[in-house]
């Protein structure tokens, strides 16, 4: 049965988790932002000591629209073989996250290797992670504008008009990383220059 969180459409779920098929090696949880930390902290003293990934996920249709996921794996508090572990416990975790309030605690400060994964969710999706030491950007430039992994996102990004693709630029016969010259050069600047005056100079 859905959680009181999942949003209905027609009598329809629309949150994946709901429709995909349970993972038989995994507990599935589905938590508030406020709760983050409290439940995090409690299956940290549960067995729960490794956190494997903290990932981010973008449902435009959907309220609340972002899913950040927290994957742990209990990991034995002594050296043990494959026959003494069995299947170890695996939980994840799904926090709803509001487009006009995107924002979750930092864990951070609970396993330094969500330093990095917070970052980059930041980067990409916009969400912030309070309490972070250091949350900057960390794959685009600072002064890059919005979230490139967001779905309603620009496939050429935000600047695409000031400098549009070029119609007759070829990859096929130009190695990677090769900047245009001579005549290609020549009229990718007329084309710029044209698109330009078209869009008021910008």
């Amino acid at each position: 049965m859905p959680s009181p969180q999942t949003p209905l459409v027609g009598g329809t779920a629309i949150d994946p988790t709901s429709v995909r098929p349970d993972l038989d090696d995994a507990e599935i949880e589905r938590l508030d932002p406020a709760a983050l930390r409290s439940r995090l902290e409690e299956l940290r003293r549960d067995g729960l000591t490794m956190l494997l990934d903290v990932g981010c996920a973008d449902y435009p249709a959907r309220t609340p629209r972002f899913d950040v996921v927290y994957h742990l794996l209990a990991v034995p508090p002594r050296p043990a073989g494959v026959t003494d572990v069995g299947r170890p416990r695996r939980v994840r975790l799904l926090v709803g996250v509001p487009i006009d309030n995107p924002s979750v605690p930092s864990v951070s400060d609970l396993w330094p290797s969500a330093d990095w994964p917070e970052r980059e969710i930041f980067d990409l999706y916009g969400i912030a992670f309070e309490g972070h030491p250091d949350l900057r950007r960390i794959q685009m430039p600072e002064d890059w504008q919005g979230y490139p992994l967001r779905r309603d996102y620009p496939l050429r990004g935000p600047a695409y008009e000031k400098t549009p693709r070029p119609a007759f630029a070829l990859k096929t016969n130009v190695p990677a990383g090769t900047p245009p010259s001579g005549r290609v050069a020549a009229a990718l600047q007329r084309q710029i220059a044209k698109a330009r005056e078209e869009h008021g100079g910008r």
